[in-house]
């Protein structure tokens, strides 16, 4: 876990997050948006996080996946615990500036179950 932990997100504008990018969010009632990461070369959708402007400018700035955890209340890098580290290539924001995706070179799980993907284990087909 990260050290740089609080109580609650970031309020917007708060951070050092560039303001024009901090403009274009369109976040949820409580500063987040959801980050899906995907490993850059095949595509593989790796996970779901949550992101408030100050998990974003530190993912930018470090090149590592910061995220909020919503459960502990507290900032989170993907690896710092785990060793599955989450090496940054890019981040899109999407047209309506409400969802993140971050294309990373993920080093192991990026589950907390240890599997490679959150979406492999469950698979729900259509009729």
């Amino acid at each position: 876990m990260s050290s740089a932990s609080q109580d609650t997100p970031a309020a917007p504008g708060s951070t050092a997050l560039d303001p024009a990018i901090a403009a274009r969010l369109k976040r949820t009632e409580d500063g987040l948006l959801p980050a899906v990461a995907q490993q850059y070369d095949t595509g593989e959708v790796l996970m779901l996080g949550w992101m408030d402007d100050e998990a974003l400018h530190r993912t930018l700035t470090t090149g590592r996946c910061t995220y909020w955890s919503r459960s502990r209340s507290e900032y989170w890098v993907k690896g710092d615990t785990s060793g599955h580290l989450q090496h940054v290539k890019s981040v899109a924001l999407d047209c309506d500036g409400d969802t993140l995706l971050v294309q990373v070179d993920q080093v192991g799980a990026a589950c907390h179950t240890g599997a490679r993907t959150c979406f492999d284990e469950d698979v729900l087909l259509p009729r």
